[in-house]
């Protein structure tokens, strides 16, 4: 059995499934994303990662860009190709329950998380922020609710120490690909269940604000490696009263002595060694407003950075 199946997308999250399904002997009827945004310093419209990959399939597919889905205008031509199942990885519009009832199989989400911990916009970066051991993909039916919906195939991934979102992002992305096939292969052979979410255990992952990136330097040193590990390449401080990026950091120890959060101790192989609210924190790449990334060494070779103190 085959499935007629549209795709909504928008981001590089939701390359990889889409990739999939068109290497697969589902037919792909159609592609919506979000409508093109203005980007880079000429604000100029810039198509979605998944606009670029539909429009350069031979022959290329139907693409939807509709502002809302909660209008029958907006669902016109996603309702013009009759799809059994629609896959939404990473869409970034709401779906109405006038849309979820649209293909008559509903609607497959990849989401990045073992569900129902991390329901939300911002799993990788939460998952990380607390300090989790693994995380992983979920297969799941969408519903009227956030990520609430019955859970037909899991997948889990070990989260190493200095793994990042963007490793994350790209692990989960290729993850849930082959998960979501396995699972649409399991529904056309009708060996596939889904089972309701766990009432115990979810958590939310809130939107990340830009704010959160600012690194707190008294906060302990575990937390600041999460956080730059987090919002990485966007982790970001001050030093002699000009703004850095902090791309790549690890703890370093335990104790700082008497030292205020944020000064400097020293340098050594691991990097730039920096006082926390608890523990030094290793700082091993950062790049200066305007300039190309640079180590620890290098930095500290273009720099005076006797007395100074990160967060000034």
């Amino acid at each position: 059995m085959t499935f007629r199946i549209a795709f909504a997308g928008t981001p590089a999250f939701a390359l990889p499934a889409l990739r999939a399904l068109l290497s697969s002997r589902h037919p792909v009827v159609g592609v919506l994303t979000q409508p093109d945004r203005p980007a880079g310093r000429g604000q100029q419209l810039r198509p979605s990662p998944v606009k670029l990959l539909a429009s350069a399939t031979r022959p290329a597919l139907p693409i939807s860009q509709p502002s809302t889905l909660k209008t029958a205008e907006g669902r016109a031509e996603l309702a013009s190709w009759a799809p059994d199942l629609l896959v939404v990885v990473a869409y970034g519009l709401i779906l109405p329950p006038a849309a979820l009832e649209l293909p008559r199989l509903g609607c497959l989400n990849i989401h990045g998380s073992l569900l129902p911990r991390w329901r939300g916009a911002a799993p990788i970066q939460r998952a990380l922020l607390a300090g989790d051991a693994e995380t992983g993909v979920s297969i799941m039916q969408l519903d009227a609710g956030l990520d609430t919906g019955p859970v037909f195939l899991e997948r889990r991934h070990s989260i190493g120490m200095h793994d990042s979102a963007g490793d994350l992002h790209d692990a989960l992305a290729e993850l849930g690909a082959s998960a979501l096939m396995e699972t649409i292969d399991g529904l056309a052979a009708g060996t596939m269940k889904a089972r309701p979410q766990p009432a115990q255990g979810a958590t939310y992952a809130a939107k990340i604000e830009k704010s959160e990136a600012r690194l707190d330097w008294s906060a302990s040193a575990t937390e600041l490696d999460r956080r730059v590990r987090a919002f990485h390449p966007y982790a970001d401080t001050s030093l002699a009263g000009e703004h850095l990026r902090v791309l790549r950091a690890r703890v370093a120890g335990e104790h700082a002595g008497d030292a205020a959060p944020g000064t400097l101790l020293g340098i050594a192989e691991d990097g730039l060694l920096v006082a926390c609210g608890e523990g030094v924190l290793a700082v091993r790449e950062l790049q200066r407003a305007g300039k190309r990334p640079v180590s620890a060494r290098d930095f500290a070779n273009a720099v005076r950075l006797a007395g100074l103190r990160f967060g000034t």
